[in-house]
C-alpha cells in the first residue's frame, strides 16, 4: 500500500480566552507541569493567518468544480479527490467525523491519488494519477476484487461510498480512534499507519466543507465548537471538562505557566482530549521530594501533584494536573478520546480544586514545546469552557 505524505505541523494563531470569575478562583495557583519538566525558556504562538479566520458552517456543501485552497502537502488533483470523498459523506448524510477517517484512510492509502495497477492491466485504461503495485489493490483506498469491478474501484466516488458503507457497520465508530476504525475497514498489514494522518486530514475537511471538522453531532445535528467530555468533534478533539479558564498560558503575571487552570470542582470526570497513549501517569515529586498527592496540596508546594501525559498523533501531548487521586490510566494504555482518564483535585502546587491543562507539540514534555492550548482546542472544535 501506498504510503501517503507525513503531516506538517500547523501553525497556531495568538489567542486568549478571558472568562469572568469570581474572587476566589482567581487565587488558583498551580505550577506549568510536573516539577520534572520545570524549564525557564518561553516561546511564542504559531500563526497562521489563512486558517486563522475560517468559520464553521454545518450546512455548508463542498463544491468539486470550485477553486481548490493550497497545502503544502497535496497537490489540486488530490484535493479534487479529497472533495470527492467528502461529497460523498455529505450525500449519505454521515457525521463529518466519517469524512476525516476516509480522507486519512485514502491518504495512508493513496496520497489521495487514482492509483491504477501495473498488475491490473484493465485499470490502466482507465483515467488514473498513478500505477500501483500492491497485489490487485486499486483507486484511492486501494481496494481489491471483492469491493467492486476494475471500473468500479477506478471511480473515486464508487470507491468513496464503498469505504463510508463498510465504515458504518463498525460498532461505536463515531467514538472509537480513527486508526481503529481505518483498520476494521481496510484490514490493512499497517493498522497503526491511518492516526499520524488524521490531524490534516481534519485540517482538509475545515478548509473544503466550511469548517466541518469542529463539528459534533448532538442529538443528530452538527453543532460547532461544543466538544467536551463525550462528545468528540470530527477532528477527533475534545474538551477535557466544561470549566471555564480561570488563568491563562504564560501571563504578565505567570509567565512560566505553561498551560490553563480550568474550573472544576473536587472529582469532576477528567476526560482524555483526543485518542493517544499514556505516557506518565504518577503523583509529581514537590519542591521538597516528597510524593504525598493523597492530600490537598497548597501554594508554592511544588510538583503538578497526580497528573497524566498521553501522546497523540502527530506528536501531540496533553497534560493532566492536580488530580485528588491516582489517575485511572497507566503508562502505555492506550485511549480513546472522551475516556475518563481520573478525577479532578487540589494535589501539587495548588490552592484550590481546578484542572492545570496543557498542550505540547514535537513529542516535547518540556516547557519549550508547550503552546497555548485555548486556540489549539478551539481550532478543534473543543474550545475550553465554551461549550454548548
Amino acid at each position: 500500500m501506498s504510503a501517503g505524505p507525513a503531516g506538517v505541523r500547523r501553525k497556531l494563531r495568538v489567542g486568549v480566552l478571558a472568562t469572568a470569575v469570581t474572587a476566589v478562583l482567581t487565587l488558583l495557583c498551580c505550577v506549568g507541569g510536573a516539577g520534572a519538566f520545570f524549564l525557564t525558556e518561553l516561546g511564542g504562538d504559531r500563526e497562521d493567518p489563512k486558517l486563522a479566520s475560517l468559520s464553521c458552517d454545518p450546512d455548508y456543501q463542498v463544491n468539486l468544480t470550485g477553486d481548490m485552497p493550497r497545502f503544502a502537502e497535496y497537490g489540486e488533483s488530490q484535493l479534487r479527490n479529497a472533495a470527492v470523498i467528502i461529497k460523498v459523506g455529505q450525500d449519505m448524510k454521515l457525521p463529518a467525523r466519517g469524512w476525516v477517517i476516509a480522507l486519512a484512510t485514502a491518504m495512508q492509502e493513496s496520497a489521495l491519488r487514482n492509483l491504477a495497477n501495473r498488475k491490473v492491466s484493465a485499470s490502466l485504461a482507465l483515467p488514473h494519477e498513478g500505477v500501483g503495485a500492491d497485489h490487485d489493490s486499486l483507486g484511492l483506498f486501494q481496494q481489491r476484487p471483492g469491493w467492486g469491478s476494475v471500473e468500479e474501484r477506478m471511480t473515486p466516488s464508487y470507491a468513496a461510498r464503498k469505504f463510508y458503507q463498510k465504515m458504518a457497520k463498525v460498532p461505536n465508530w463515531e467514538q472509537r480512534p480513527l486508526t481503529a476504525v481505518a483498520q476494521r475497514v481496510q484490514v490493512s498489514a499497517f493498522p497503526d499507519a491511518y492516526a499520524k494522518h488524521e490531524a490534516l486530514a481534519g485540517r482538509i475537511v475545515d478548509a473544503l466543507a466550511g469548517g466541518a471538522a469542529r463539528t459534533v453531532e448532538i442529538a443528530g445535528r452538527a453543532v460547532c465548537d461544543a466538544a467536551a467530555g463525550a462528545r468528540i468533534a470530527a477532528s477527533g478533539w475534545t474538551a477535557p471538562l466544561p470549566g471555564g479558564v480561570v488563568s491563562g498560558f504564560r501571563t504578565e503575571a505567570r509567565p512560566s505557566h505553561d498551560g490553563v487552570d480550568l474550573v472544576a470542582g473536587k472529582r469532576t470526570e477528567i476526560h482524555a482530549a483526543s485518542a493517544g497513549r499514556v505516557l506518565v501517569a504518577r503523583c509529581d515529586p514537590d519542591h521538597s521530594g516528597r510524593r504525598d498527592c493523597d492530600r490537598d496540596g497548597w501554594p508554592n508546594k511544588g510538583g503538578c501533584g497526580w497528573f497524566v501525559d498521553i501522546l497523540h498523533a502527530e506528536g501531540f501531548i496533553t497534560r493532566y494536573c492536580h488530580m485528588i487521586e491516582r489517575p485511572r490510566v497507566r503508562p502505555g494504555q492506550e485511549v480513546a478520546a472522551g475516556e475518563v482518564i481520573g478525577l479532578s483535585g487540589t494535589s501539587g502546587n495548588s490552592s484550590g480544586p481546578h484542572l492545570h491543562f496543557e498542550v505540547h507539540h514535537d513529542s516535547d514534555r518540556s516547557s519549550g514545546g508547550a503552546e497555548n492550548p485555548v486556540p489549539f482546542m478551539r481550532e478543534r472544535g473543543a474550545p475550553l469552557g465554551e461549550s454548548k
